[in-house]
C-alpha cells in the first residue's frame, strides 16, 4: 500500500472513531469533534487538488482489423491539460467477451501535465466475427489519496475478425520448396510431370528412359524429351462447420486453425498454376464456391472463408460428399477438413470417402488433440484417473483404426498439431505434384 493510501485510510478509519466518542463519551466530545472538523477539511483540501475528470484528453489507435491466430494491441494516450497530477491511474477495457478475451487492469503510478500516459491492451482472438470495444474505464488517486475520481470513455469501435491472411504470404516465403512455379520465368522440371515441353541434348546424368529414339535417329545424336509439371488442376477446399468444428483447441476453434491452413495451401495452390475452389457443409450445404485460377482469385478464397460460420448441428456426411461429387466434372484434388470422435461415428464418412476416392485424389485433414494424449499417457492416482486414461486411449485407438481404413482407400492422411498444419499439408500437397497423382 502506497504512504498516502495508507495515511487516508488511517484518516477515514479515525471518522467513525471520532463520531463515535462524540456520541458515546462526553469527556472526550471536544477531541472528537476537534478530530473530525480536521479529517473533513483535509478531505476538502485534497479534493481541490483532484485531477478533475474534463482535464484529461485521451486519444485512441484501435485496429479495425483483426487476424484469428494473430493477436494485436489497442493504444491509448492520456494526457493531462492541467497542473494537477493524477496518481495511482488504473484502467480497464471492456470488450466483447463472446470474441475477444478480457482484458487485464494496467496500471500507472503517477500522470503528470508535462508526461503522457502510453496503455495498451493486448487483443487476444477467441473466434472469428463483429468485435465491439465498447468503453474504456479510468480511475485515479488524489495527491493525498483522500478521493478517488473515475471516468468513462464510450469508443463504440467495432473490429472484424477474419481468418488469418497476415501470416500467409510469411509462411509461404519460409516454406522451403524447390517448386518455383512463377514469375518472369516459369522453371521447368526434368523428369517430372506428363506434360511435354521440349527436346533436349542427351547429357550424362538425364534419365535413359527420357531418350526419344525417333528424333535421335533423325538429328543424328541423342535428343531426350523434357517434361514439366501439369497444371490447372482443381483443388476443392471442403471444410467441415459442424458442432466439433467449433471445439476450441490452442484458443481458437478448430475451424479457425482449419481455415488458416487451407489459406496457405490455396495460396500455393494458386502460385503453381492450380484453380481453387471452396467447399462448406454440415447438415446441409453451407457454401460452394466453383475452382479458380490466377492470383486474384485468393482475394475471391479469403472472402469465402470468411462467410463460413460456426453451426452447432451433426455433419451429414452422406448429404456433403454426394453433393460435393456431383458438382465435380473432372478428377480433383479434394482437401477435407473435418473431425471425428469414435468408428461409429466415422462410419458414414468412410463409406462416402470411398466412393470418392475412386474418382478423385482425397487428403484427409484432422488435428492432433495433444490433451487426448496427454490425458492417455497421464500417470494415474486414483481409480478416476485409471478410468479416464483407458477410454482417452480407446478413443485414440478408434482414430488410428480410421485412419488406417482411409490409407487403404488411397487416402492421403494428416494428423498435426495446430501450429505445423500448414507446412505439413503444403509438403504433402508439394509431393502429390510431384508424383503426379492427381
Amino acid at each position: 500500500m502506497r504512504p498516502t493510501l495508507r495515511s487516508a485510510f488511517l484518516l477515514s478509519l479515525g471518522v467513525p472513531l471520532s463520531l463515535f466518542l462524540i456520541i458515546w463519551d462526553e469527556g472526550l466530545w471536544l477531541f472528537g469533534g476537534v478530530y473530525l472538523l480536521l479529517a473533513l477539511f483535509l478531505i476538502g483540501i485534497d479534493a481541490l487538488n483532484a485531477l478533475a475528470p474534463r482535464r484529461i484528453t485521451l486519444s485512441q489507435n484501435i485496429p479495425d482489423l483483426l487476424y484469428a491466430g494473430h493477436d494485436d494491441y489497442a493504444y491509448f494516450s492520456l494526457t493531462v491539460n492541467s497542473r494537477l497530477r493524477a496518481l495511482g491511474v488504473t484502467a480497464l477495457l471492456d470488450v466483447d467477451s463472446e470474441y475477444l478475451d478480457k482484458t487485464a487492469p494496467v496500471i500507472i503510478d503517477r500522470l503528470d501535465q508535462n508526461s503522457v500516459g502510453e496503455l495498451a491492451f493486448p487483443l487476444v482472438v477467441k473466434r472469428r466475427g463483429k468485435a465491439k470495444i465498447m468503453h474504456l474505464w479510468l480511475k485515479w488517486y488524489s495527491p493525498w489519496g483522500l478521493i478517488v475520481r473515475q471516468t468513462k470513455w464510450d469508443l463504440a469501435h467495432e473490429v472484424s475478425i477474419v481468418p488469418n491472411v497476415h501470416a500467409v504470404r510469411t509462411a509461404a516465403l519460409r516454406i522451403n520448396s524447390r517448386d518455383a512455379y512463377h514469375g518472369t520465368k516459369a522453371q521447368k522440371q526434368r523428369g517430372d510431370g506428363t506434360e511435354f515441353d521440349a527436346l533436349r541434348e542427351y547429357q550424362s546424368g538425364y534419365d535413359l528412359r527420357s531418350i526419344d529414339w525417333k528424333h535421335s535417329a533423325r538429328h543424328r545424336k541423342l535428343v531426350c524429351k523434357e517434361f514439366q509439371v501439369e497444371r490447372n488442376h482443381n483443388v476443392i477446399l471442403a471444410f467441415d462447420t459442424g458442432h466439433l468444428m467449433t471445439r476450441p483447441l490452442d484458443g481458437l476453434p478448430q475451424l479457425d486453425h482449419m481455415i488458416n491452413a487451407g489459406l496457405l495451401l490455396g495460396f500455393m495452390a494458386l502460385r503453381g498454376g492450380d484453380k481453387v475452389g471452396l467447399y462448406g457443409f454440415d447438415a446441409k450445404v453451407r457454401r460452394l464456391a466453383k475452382p479458380l485460377g490466377g492470383h486474384q482469385a485468393f482475394s475471391h478464397l479469403q472472402v469465402n472463408c470468411a462467410e463460413l460460420d460456426y453451426q452447432y448441428n451433426e455433419t451429414n456426411f452422406t448429404l456433403g460428399l454426394s453433393h460435393l461429387a456431383g458438382q465435380l466434372q473432372r478428377r480433383s484434388l479434394i482437401v477435407l477438413y473435418t473431425d471425428f470422435v469414435d468408428t461409429v461415428t466415422a462410419e458414414l464418412m468412410i463409406e462416402n470417402l470411398t466412393r470418392m476416392a475412386k474418382r478423385h485424389l482425397i487428403i484427409f485433414v484432422t488435428l492432433e488433440d495433444r490433451e487426448l494424449a496427454s490425458l492417455a499417457e497421464r500417470e494415474p492416482r486414483s481409480i478416476s484417473d485409471i478410468a479416464k486414461s483407458v477410454v482417452a486411449d480407446d478413443f485414440l485407438r478408434d482414430r488410428q483404426v480410421v485412419f488406417e481404413r482411409l490409407r487403404r482407400l488411397g487416402v492421403h492422411c494428416i494428423q498435426a498439431p495446430a501450429a505445423s498444419l500448414s507446412a505439413d499439408l503444403v509438403e504433402r500437397y508439394l509431393a502429390i505434384k510431384d508424383q503426379d497423382l492427381i
